[in-house]
């Protein structure tokens, strides 16, 4: 299954790279499950993100490695693959694309780009539940990056 959603904001491709940290990550944390991140190396290749999922009853761990890191001058993305993941993911890659898009009227200058591939025992009903996860970014990055 796939999912993808858009962002324009009014920062540069650099100027939104850079913000790609440890702190973004934090705040782009959805209220449920509660996430506890373990380790963050970065967004280069070969760097790992680990994260503990609290459902309240139990809890999940989740490992994702940077598998792939491009700049251009339209365009930078990494990928994450999770290579451990919770019961209800079977497959996990997360394209973070920064593109450039200039529109002076509106002032945006960038798009964030979240497409997300997953597999899941659980299809379509974890659908909507990663759709309203990713969606709540949306006024994260507009907030950050104006």
């Amino acid at each position: 299954m796939r999912i993808s959603i858009e962002t324009a904001v009014n920062q540069s491709i650099d100027s939104v790279w850079s913000g790609f940290d440890q702190s973004l990550f934090g705040k782009l944390a959805p209220p449920f499950p509660p996430v506890n991140l373990l380790r963050f190396d970065g967004s280069e290749q070969g760097d790992e993100v680990h994260l503990e999922l609290n459902f309240i009853f139990f809890k999940q761990i989740w490992v994702s490695v940077i598998t792939e890191n491009v700049k251009t001058d339209k365009e930078i993305y990494f990928i994450d693959r999770g290579t451990r993941l919770p019961f209800f993911l079977k497959f996990w890659q997360h394209k973070h694309r920064i593109v450039k898009s200039v529109d002076m009227k509106r002032g945006i200058h960038s798009l964030i780009i979240d497409e997300i591939e997953f597999e899941s025992p659980f299809g379509f009903l974890l659908y909507p539940v990663l759709f309203l996860q990713f969606l709540y970014r949306k006024p994260i990055y507009r907030k950050i990056f104006s």
